[in-house]
């Protein structure tokens, strides 16, 4: 990836250029020491005046008003402020017209920047003072006063902080005033700019020691650049997040959200004392030391997917090629391109106005469909179809350009949204809540309604990545995801009625990716590579879970390194200084994946007696309880050295109905209240008052004895027996009110408990359901 830049021949400021702004992805205006603002038309090339300030105003920063999308009130969005040196800040119209002046500081007004929702005006001044305003000029709140200049400012994602800095310090502070203010030192030198990107929540920070850093929201530090030979003057980020653009004497710098540069320019511009990407992140303008505004387009962008590579050549342009014969195809656009994505056989692209569809098997035939708004900002491909963010809606098409559905958020804002905070499989799209971060929403993907009872998967902390399985069936869905701790936690998608709780599968991880063919997960937690082959034995046999993950040493990664992609059994991740590195992975746990979902059980085994790995039957033995085929888990826990489990699985093997055995499997799962349901509903009091005993829950034994008038005396013995084994006496009052009216005879007690196991295994065999019948509630349940 690469910048495409562009000079004019000749100025067309006379003096500096201090800031630029976009209104639209092909116009910008920009303002300069000579007092004009120019705008620009990159369509046709032209350049023309807008308005021509007094000669005692000299702009210094320019920003418009935010467009809220999807919004009907567009009107006063074509409006910007400009702060200026004479402690003033000038509310513009489009056409040029000063709406309104304020005199806001003393000394020059440094920074002015609206809100995301355009509801306020932040600016900070030469006289150290933070102010904040209403849109339409009136003084809200001085939110700081410093003894040194603030130069720079810009708000927290939500719009409920705001970041600068005070010399080598940098400050977020909240607008409510009884919150925690976080301060650090941030640089050797004067902070001359910051960005904050409301997708990433990350922190940009450039001074005059000539370093660029790269900050999390907590302050800290994931990336200082190297020295440079000038101070940095201007840092921006892209509004996607993934990219950001560094200005200095005649150097430009792209960089990725991680810090470490993709590439660099040495542009005849003098300082740029300000950078601004357009709307649709394909290309950034900066505001020049010697009357210049250059423009940089994005180029070579690459995409990767099995044999094939993709690279944008130009903006309209992108070349593939089959590494495998190396054939080339040329592609061709009526506009520019803006996203795209490879991946399960097809590459998406949007442009400003359309969105193609190719198949990695014809290049020359793409299905292409009109888009909503044109901004899209966002593209999560599964094997059935993709989802389009685009503007303020989501949109879900299938890979004939079908539109699916269109799932709907509250109060959601759409334009934050990235990979990390969407997930998408073929039949549920899950999706981060901003507002407050505990949540998940999740949607069913036919039909975009919220799954369930339509309430979100919450979590206890703030949740940071999210990923959906893309293998097995809808009923079996799982959702991965990593906590402000650093913690991974799988959860049900699909809760049927039931609280499921989220299970801990790890800690310290800092990526995460499922393989786009099985449900095996992998990550990277502390130094380690890390694959859990089967993560849903942690609802099956949570003791067996180390037995199925795999661990390797990942020191070679650097710090902070991103899984890329997760295709077959090769990852691909890329380390913190930009470089790929790709890792494979045993082949054999998603062969027993596809034997299991196809109920070849003997091939699995034969399998898993070739491989003669441990972790290949830990998951088959686990795979074997969740479809509760006993046999083989028999086997695979045999071969495990699992020997107490082999015989209690001996035991449920003897049990006399299948109701029984269906409930201890659940039982071994750890599932207690589902195991007594199936007993209950299949009519077998007796069982289920004897498996409460058998766990020492005496109060629902009892409970369940006296509901059905059967049993009291039988729980009654059985607590007098336990307490006198510890050398105790009853205290409970329930016990001590039923042990009044009751005899305890041992003999009567065994023959009834004789007579209800030779009922069930009458019940088993010629039982009032029919076994086919009673099986199949018990499976459903």
């Amino acid at each position: 990836m690469r910048l495409k830049t562009s000079l004019l021949k000749e100025p067309k400021h006379k003096e500096l250029v201090s800031c630029v702004g976009w209104t639209s992805a092909d116009e910008l205006y920009s303002c300069g020491d000579d007092h004009q603002i120019l705008k620009w038309n990159l369509l046709n090339g032209e350049t023309s005046l807008v308005v021509k300030l007094p000669d005692d105003t000299y702009p210094i920063d320019l920003h418009w008003f935010p467009k809220n999308v999807g919004s009907k009130k567009q009107g006063q969005s074509d409006m910007f402020v400009i702060t200026s040196s004479d402690g003033k800040f000038h509310l513009i119209s489009k056409l040029g017209r000063v709406e309104k002046s304020v005199d806001a500081h003393s000394g020059a007004v440094l920074a002015g920047r609206w809100n995301y929702d355009g509801t306020a005006l932040v600016t900070a001044g030469e006289d150290g003072h933070i102010k904040i305003w209403s849109k339409s000029g009136m003084l809200r709140s001085t939110l700081a006063q410093n003894g040194l200049p603030v130069y720079s400012v810009a708000w927290g994602p939500d719009s409920e902080k705001v970041l600068y800095p005070v010399g080598k310090q940098l400050i977020i502070k909240p607008l409510q005033p009884s919150s925690k203010v976080l301060q650090w030192k941030a640089h050797e030198g004067v902070i001359l700019k910051v960005d904050w990107n409301p997708v990433n929540d990350l922190i940009l920070s450039a001074g005059e020691d000539c370093k660029y850093k790269v900050w999390d929201s907590y302050g800290r530090a994931l990336y200082s650049s190297t020295s440079h030979e000038y101070p940095i003057t201007s840092v921006s980020w892209a509004p996607d997040g993934d990219l950001f653009a560094v200005g200095s004497f005649h150097t430009l710098r792209l960089c990725d959200k991680t810090g470490w540069s993709y590439a660099l320019e040495k542009p005849n511009t003098g300082s740029i004392f300000s950078l601004t990407w357009s709307i649709d992140g394909t290309q950034v303008a900066g505001a020049c030391g010697n009357g210049h505004v250059i423009f940089a387009h994005v180029i070579e962008q690459h995409w990767e997917w099995k044999n094939f590579e993709v690279t944008l050549t130009k903006r309209r342009a992108m070349q593939v090629r089959n590494v495998i014969n190396d054939a080339v195809d040329l592609l061709e656009f009526r506009d520019r391109v803006i996203k795209a994505s490879l991946k399960y056989g097809h590459l998406v692209v949007s442009t400003s106005l359309q969105c193609y569809v190719f198949s990695t098997k014809n290049w020359n035939t793409p299905l292409i469909f009109d888009l909503k708004e044109g901004t899209v900002s966002l593209i999560l491909q599964c094997e059935r179809h993709f989802l389009l963010v685009d503007g303020g809606s989501l949109f879900l098409y299938s890979y004939e350009g079908r539109l699916i559905s269109s799932p709907k958020v509250p109060g959601m804002r759409t334009d934050i949204l990235n990979a990390q905070t969407v997930s998408l499989s073929n039949d549920t799209i899950a999706m981060k809540d901003k507002t407050d971060e505990k949540l998940i929403y999740l949607f069913d993907a036919l039909s975009g309604k919220p799954l369930g009872d339509g309430k979100p998967l919450a979590h206890k902390i703030e949740v940071v990545e999210i990923a959906l399985d893309q293998g097995g069936p809808a009923i079996e869905r799982k959702i991965a995801f990593v906590d402000k701790n650093r913690d991974l936690y799988i959860s049900t998608v699909r809760r049927l009625g039931k609280e499921q709780k989220a299970v801990k599968i790890g800690s310290m991880v800092h990526t995460l990716a499922w393989s786009d063919l099985s449900n095996i997960l992998c990550g990277i937690q502390d130094n380690r590579f890390t694959v859990w082959y089967y993560p849903n034995v942690a609802y099956v046999d949570k003791e067996l879970l180390p037995k199925t993950i795999s661990e390797k040493d990942g020191s070679e990664y650097t710090k902070s390194p991103q899984i890329v992609s997760f295709v077959g059994n090769r990852v691909t991740i890329r380390r913190s200084d930009g470089s790929l590195v790709h890792t494979n992975i045993s082949p054999y746990p998603a062969i027993i994946h596809d034997y299991i979902t196809a109920s070849k059980w003997d091939e699995a085994v034969r399998l898993c007696r070739f491989v003669k790995e441990q972790t290949t039957w830990a998951c088959l033995a686990a795979m074997a309880i969740t479809n509760k085929d006993m046999s083989t888990a028999e086997i695979a826990y045999a071969a495990i050295g699992e020997i107490d489990k082999v015989q209690y699985i001996n035991s449920i093997k003897d049990l006399p109905s299948k109701e029984s055995r269906l409930a201890h499997i659940q039982l071994f799962s750890g599932n207690f209240q589902d195991a007594e349901a199936i007993i209950l509903q299949a009519g077998l009091i007796y069982q289920a008052i004897q498996l409460n005993i058998d766990s020492y829950n005496w109060e629902r034994a009892l409970e369940l004895a006296v509901k059905h008038k059967t049993h009291v005396d039988t729980v009654l013995a059985y607590r007098q027996k336990y307490l006198n084994d510890l050398n105790k006496k009853e205290t409970n009052k329930r016990f001590l009110q039923y042990a009044e009216g009751v005899e305890v005879d041992w003999e009567k007690i065994r023959a009834k408990i004789e007579l209800e196991l030779v009922k069930e295994r009458e019940r088993a065999s010629t039982g009032p359901l029919g076994p086919s019948t009673r099986s199949s509630i018990s499976l459903q349940h």
